[in-house]
């Protein structure tokens, strides 16, 4: 028998919610991904609602906007945030992300009704204002769905 060292170190201990022996899949992890993600989600977001705003009634052009950048937020999310990768399950989390996008949808068409009914002749930029507020809303509930739901067997 050799002279084996026996470690004295005890593992880091596990944040609030997190079992020892995971994976680093800590929100103060996360956090910081899913918010360069969403920043950049919204803008692109913003971007093609503002364009899509010069065809169509802002209704159709928040569909338009959402739907598209609500895919790209799920897949940036799942690889960066949550570190997932390959294609196994991907079609499960965006049908899940789907979820998060109802909700934010619902926000979205809720401010842009509310703002039509308040200021009919409200400017675009207005109109972007409000979508900011109801997009901040909506990413708060969309980190609580991911941790919790969709991407939960990955922390």
């Amino acid at each position: 028998m050799g002279n084996q060292m026996v470690s004295t170190e005890k593992p880091p201990a596990a944040e609030p919610g997190e079992q020892a022996g995971q994976p680093a899949g800590t929100v103060k992890r996360q956090l910081p991904a899913f918010a360069i993600i969403g920043v950049l989600s919204t803008l692109f977001y913003l971007g093609l609602y503002w364009v899509a705003r010069f065809a169509v009634d802002p209704q159709a052009a928040n569909l338009i906007a959402l739907a598209v950048s609500a895919v790209a937020n799920t897949a940036a999310n799942r690889r960066f945030t949550f570190g997932i990768t390959g294609s196994e399950g991907a079609l499960k989390h965006q049908a899940q992300g789907a979820v998060a996008f109802l909700i934010g949808l619902g926000l979205s068409s809720g401010v842009l009704k509310l703002l039509d009914l308040a200021a009919p002749h409200a400017s675009k930029v207005v109109e972007l204002g409000g979508l900011i507020v109801a997009n901040g809303l909506a990413t708060i509930v969309r980190f609580l769905l991911m941790k919790v739901w969709v991407f939960k067997d990955k922390d």
